[in-house]
């Protein structure tokens, strides 16, 4: 007996968005597995599931004991505490505002935004790793966002209030790609743009560090900097095209 067409293009959905949750929960079990949930940073208001001294991933020299590919998502890096401290210490800032938080990672900055009272919130993140992590770390801390795997990077379509770069200028290349982006989304929408930043050379060797008004700077706790080969402080700029 053939199935009716409708009936048969329901099972497939239901076959795909059944495997789709499959794959989530086994990623979310993972990250659980290899992380420790920790507070033992600049915003300890916040609970994130991070690869720390306490998980052997950290001291495994091994490539095949790691289910992960660069896990960039689960280090809570210095641009990213202090962005995420700079949000909740300046509330009025982001309240009732649109963020877009791109290469999210753990997604502390997207958690704090949503904390303070943003009216939306996007978490941004190519690695799906990090959106599953980001979806755990925004349950653990009982807030509300939106996360999307896509590539927004050069998008100037939405008109996003502020969008936060944390820890995105670790690359001449990639540094270039961001800047002429963040500079039209400025100039079109007079779209807020906050950098979180240790002080990497990328960000601090190009034209557009003229173009950066610091609005904070912090100092990082002696674990912070021994896991980011000394850095000691994490800063936050904003954009001002002048």
């Amino acid at each position: 007996m053939k199935l009716h067409s409708s009936v048969y293009r329901l099972l497939k959905q239901f076959v795909r968005t059944k495997s789709t949750i499959q794959r989530i929960d086994s990623r979310a079990h993972l990250v659980k597995k290899h992380t420790i949930l920790s507070r033992d940073h600049l915003t300890p208001e916040i609970g994130l599931h991070l690869i720390t001294r306490e998980c052997p991933l950290w001291s495994s020299k091994i490539e095949d004991d790691t289910p992960f590919q660069d896990p960039f998502w689960a280090f809570y890096w210095p641009g990213g505490q202090a962005m995420t401290r700079y949000i909740l210490d300046n509330v009025e800032i982001f309240k009732h505002q649109t963020v877009l938080d791109v290469g999210c990672g753990c997604g502390a900055s997207s958690i704090a935004a949503s904390m303070v009272g943003a009216k939306r919130v996007v978490a941004n993140d190519i690695d799906s790793y990090a959106i599953v992590a980001t979806e755990l770390n925004a349950a653990v801390n009982h807030v509300n966002l939106e996360t999307s795997q896509e590539n927004l990077i050069g998008n100037t379509q939405s008109d996003w209030s502020i969008v936060l770069l944390g820890d995105m200028f670790y690359d001449e290349t990639f540094r270039d790609i961001l800047v002429q982006w963040t500079t039209k989304l400025y100039h079109k929408f007079k779209t807020n743009v906050f950098i979180g930043d240790p002080g990497r050379l990328p960000l601090l060797n190009h034209p557009i560090r003229d173009s950066l008004t610091k609005v904070a700077e912090y100092d990082l706790s002696n674990v912070s900097k021994e896991e980011n080969y000394g850095l000691s402080t994490g800063y936050v700029w904003k954009l001002d095209v002048r």
